[in-house]
Parts: structure tokens; C-alpha cells; sequence
């Protein structure tokens, strides 16, 4: 059977387009297809990335996910150039915009089999969230991971504040949730974000062979290791992560929300009013 072959009926059309999925010899693979936008997150990336993690979920065959971007970058989070301009959006929206954030991290930690990330180029906001949130992170060491939310005017909400602690020092995820301050992957590797660093050209090797290694493994013993330790983070999660999106959500609606997002695209430094 081919990955077509497999590939669920309701995976059609705009979603497929931007997720695409492989299976070969029990890894599955994902990949971020948004390359003119560095695969940032808009609603057809969110809910194919969804859609393929529950296809691996349910099928026997996988034994380990690889996620990987297309083109230059991983994910460089949400789409910015989607929050500017128009009118705000209101609070019913944004409920259901928090919800579907969260759904999508409980969607990584119930994946049973191991989830490998091939991190280069941006892994930014929403996407060092998904990156952080996988099983082990293989990076470029040229990579550059941050949580900007804090540089849209957003608070960091979605994940961040959940993983940097988990991952690093307190102080230094502290640090760089409050700047938005870039790691790059190398970095990364030497605070413990990541399990290693290579060079660019080695990455999607080094990182198809380390999916091979867990594939190898035994999957019931892999899958209840993976659950125990989910265990530790989703302790986390239930503590900060709801008290994060109701913020971040709340931070939506605010006119320095709107500067930094039409900043962004305008590429030029916000003016924030503290309104």
C-alpha cells in the first residue's frame, strides 16, 4: 500500500496541499509544506497538521513520526501577515482559536509512538511550541528557535511557557519568553532545547537516523515510556497552559496587538500604548 493509498478521505484538498505525509518502512513523515511563508500556521496547516497526527495515531504500522518543514524553515509560527489589518476579532472567536491551540498540543502528547523534529532554519512562536512538544528535536545549528509572542504584543501562551521551563534553566526561559530573544540551534543543543546540533547539510539525515533508531525499538515499551514521561508535561500543562491562552487570547484584542502585527508587515519597529 502507498502513502496515497493510505492517505484518509478527509485529508483533501487545501490541507493536503500544506501537510504533505510519507510512510516508509514505519516512519511516517510530515512535512510543513509553506515554504514562501517559512510554513507558518494558518487554519489549513493547523488542521492538516491535526488530521496526519491522528492518521499516525491510528495506524499500527507507524512506529515513529518525523516532522519536518519544507523549504528554508520548520514553522515560523502563527501567520502574522493573517492578524493585520481588518477588525479585530472578537472574543467568541478567539475561545474557539485558544481551544483549537490546545487541542493541537494534546494532539502531539497522544500520539503513542515517538515524534522526531527536524528543526532548521525559523522555529518561531507556535513552532518551537510544536517543535519542543515532539518526543527529541534534531536542529541545524545555524536553526533559530524563540517564542515571539511578546514581539506581536501576544502573550506567550500557546506552549512556551510550558516547554522553555521544562527544557532549560528557569531564569533563562524566564529571559527569553519575556524578549522573544532568538537560540540559535547550536545554542539550543548547549542549554538542553534540543538533544543535538548539526550542520544543516547532515540534518534531514542525522534525524532520519535517529527515527530509525526508535522505529527499531520495542513499540510497547517505547510508546509506555513515552506516556510516563508525557506524564511530567502534562502536569504542566494543566497547570499554565489555561491560564496562558485566556491571556493570550486576551492580548488578540488589544490595538498593540494590531501596531506589532501591521509593524511586522510594514517592517518597521511597533509603537506600543500599553492599550
Amino acid at each position: 500500500m502507498t502513502a496515497q493509498d493510505r492517505e484518509p478521505a478527509a485529508r483533501t484538498g487545501q490541507q493536503a496541499d500544506v501537510v504533505r505525509v510519507q510512510v516508509d518502512d514505519g516512519v511516517m513523515t510530515i512535512s510543513l509544506n509553506r515554504p514562501e511563508r517559512h510554513n507558518a500556521v494558518n487554519s489549513a496547516l493547523h488542521a492538516g497538521l491535526e488530521a496526519a497526527l491522528l492518521r499516525a495515531k491510528a495506524d499500527p504500522d507507524v512506529r515513529v513520526v518525523l516532522l519536518r518543514g519544507e523549504g528554508r524553515s520548520f514553522c515560523s509560527g502563527g501567520d502574522v501577515e493573517g492578524f493585520a489589518g481588518g477588525e479585530p476579532r472578537n472574543g467568541g472567536q478567539q475561545v474557539i482559536e485558544m481551544a483549537s491551540g490546545r487541542r493541537l498540543l494534546e494532539t502531539l502528547l497522544s500520539v503513542q509512538q515517538p515524534i522526531v523534529a527536524a528543526v532548521r532554519g525559523y522555529a518561531l512562536g507556535l513552532g518551537a511550541t510544536i517543535a519542543l512538544f515532539c518526543d527529541v528535536v534534531v536542529a541545524a545549528e545555524d536553526a533559530q528557535f524563540a517564542d515571539t509572542h511578546v514581539n506581536v504584543g501576544l502573550v506567550a501562551g500557546d506552549g512556551g511557557a510550558v516547554a522553555w521551563p521544562l527544557l532549560m534553566s528557569f531564569g533563562k526561559a524566564k529571559y527569553h519568553l519575556l524578549t522573544g530573544e532568538r537560540v540559535s540551534g547550536a545554542e539550543a543543543d548547549r542549554m538542553g532545547l534540543v538533544l543535538k546540533a548539526v550542520p544543516a547539510d547532515e540534518l534531514e539525515d542525522e534525524a532520519l537516523r535517529v527515527a530509525r533508531k526508535l522505529a527499531s525499538m520495542a513499540p510497547i515499551a517505547v510508546a509506555g515510556t513515552k506516556a510516563t514521561l508525557n506524564l511530567i508535561l502534562r502536569e504542566r500543562m494543566n497547570l499554565v497552559l489555561d491560564y496562558g491562552l485566556f491571556y493570550e487570547g486576551a492580548t488578540f484584542l488589544t490595538e498593540d496587538h494590531r501596531e506589532a502585527s501591521t509593524a511586522f508587515v510594514e517592517k518597521r519597529p511597533p509603537t506600543f500604548r500599553n492599550r
